[in-house]
C-alpha cells in the first residue's frame, strides 16, 4: 500500500464523538511508551502527524486520522501509566471499553508490544480481553532495532509461548522498528489486505 495523504481529523473524547462515515478503522494501543505515536509516523511517512512526547501518557483521547480518504488510523490513548490517579484510570477504561465493545467500524485492533522485555502481564491481559470480545487484533513488536537480536527473539518467543497459553493459534504478528522503517511495508499491506476483503 502507498500512503497518498494522511491527515489528521479529531479528537474523541468517547466513542459517540468517532467519525460515523463508515469508513473502516484500526486502531493502535499499547502501554504507555511503547513507541506508538513514532510508529504511526513511520507508518504514514508524515513526521510529527502524532506527536511523540517523553512523557507516558499523553495521548488522553480517541484520534482518528484519515489516510488516502479511504480508512482510519486510530490513535489510541496508552495503558498501564501508573503515575495517573485513579480517576483518570477508571475513566481511561470506561472510554476504552466502550470504544472497543461499541465501536461498529472498528475493524482490526493493532496491538503494541516493546520487543525490549519480556512478556508483561497487563499486556497478556488487554489482549485477552479483546479475544474473550471477539475482536480482531494483530500484535506489533515496537523497537526491535534496539537490543540485541537474540534478547528481542528471546522475548518475542515468550510472548508467542504465553499466548499459546490462552489462544488456540496466534493473532498476525509484525516485528517494527520505527528507527529504520522495518516492518512497514508488512504491516501496511496487512491492512491493504483486509479492506479488500470488506469490498468484496
Amino acid at each position: 500500500m502507498n500512503i497518498k495523504s494522511a491527515e489528521f481529523c479529531v479528537s474523541s473524547p468517547n466513542y459517540r464523538k468517532c467519525p460515523d462515515d463508515g469508513r473502516p478503522e484500526y486502531a493502535f494501543i499499547g502501554r504507555s511508551n511503547v513507541g506508538k505515536s513514532s510508529l504511526i509516523n513511520m507508518l504514514t511517512g508524515v513526521k510529527g502527524l502524532a506527536k511523540t512526547s517523553g512523557r507516558p501518557g499523553k495521548t488522553q483521547l480517541i484520534n482518528h486520522f484519515l489516510i488516502n480518504k479511504e480508512w482510519y488510523l486510530v490513535d489510541l490513548p496508552g495503558y498501564g501509566y501508573a503515575r495517573t490517579s485513579k480517576s483518570s484510570r477508571e475513566k481511561w477504561s470506561t472510554m476504552m471499553r466502550d470504544y472497543f465493545l461499541h465501536r461498529e467500524a472498528l475493524t482490526n485492533v493493532f496491538v503494541l508490544i516493546d520487543s525490549r522485555i519480556p512478556p508483561q502481564r497487563i499486556d497478556l491481559e488487554f489482549i485477552s480481553f479483546l479475544g474473550e470480545n471477539g475482536i480482531p487484533i494483530s500484535i506489533v513488536f515496537t523497537k526491535t532495532d534496539k537490543e540485541k537480536q537474540r534478547e528481542v527473539m528471546t522475548n518475542i518467543k515468550a510472548m508467542k509461548k504465553s499466548l499459546l497459553e490462552l489462544w488456540e493459534e496466534l493473532p498476525p504478528m509484525f516485528l517494527t522498528s520505527s528507527l529504520t522503517g522495518y516492518g512497514r511495508e508488512a504491516l501496511l499491506d496487512s491492512i491493504e489486505s483486509i479492506n479488500q476483503t470488506l469490498i468484496q
